[in-house]
């Protein structure tokens, strides 16, 4: 079997602009989550450009959607990290910072070790999840797919834009 990591995309909604008040304990924030994630066991990549984290991109329509890209070796490495690291603590303020989000916001997917996803292809991901619930293609923590290699060798990884290493 080949050896694969773990790639999750993440999005969500302000209530407003990164420069309005509301949102100023989520920046605060900011730099000591991404080291965190940055240090924690499993961590392989996250999607960042020259201000260390990629709250600039805006791949959506609605400029007011944030993203979160990033690679791990394993499911239980990002589970411990969202869910057993300070990141817990951020994320039950989620409410105080995001708007209820309608539809998938969180996707995960198998990709061949040093496979950095790009933006496109997280968000074919959650798109794929959206519309048609988990699979091997896009899951959740909740419905987890193993790694399978005929699936990913079906997979034409060509036609998915490299991102670079940040």
């Amino acid at each position: 079997m080949a050896h694969y990591h773990l790639a999750q995309i993440n999005i969500a909604r302000m209530k407003a602009d990164y420069s309005d008040p509301v949102m100023a304990g989520f920046i605060a924030r900011l730099d000591e989550i991404n080291a965190l994630a940055e240090s924690s066991p499993g961590f392989v990549w996250r999607l960042k450009g020259e201000e260390n984290s990629a709250e600039y991109l805006r791949p959506y329509a609605d400029d007011r959607i944030i993203f979160n890209l990033s690679v791990w070796d394993s499911v239980e490495a990002l589970q411990n990290f969202v869910y057993k690291s300070m990141h817990r603590e951020v994320l039950k303020q989620r409410k105080d910072w995001f708007e209820h989000f309608h539809g998938a916001y969180v996707a995960l997917w198998w990709v061949p070790a040093g496979h950095f996803p790009s933006v496109d292809e997280a968000k074919k991901r959650l798109a794929h999840l959206d519309a048609n619930g988990p699979s091997q293609f896009a899951f959740t923590f909740k419905n987890v797919f193993a790694p399978d290699d005929e699936f990913q060798s079906a997979i034409d990884w060509s036609s998915f834009r490299p991102c670079p290493a940040t």
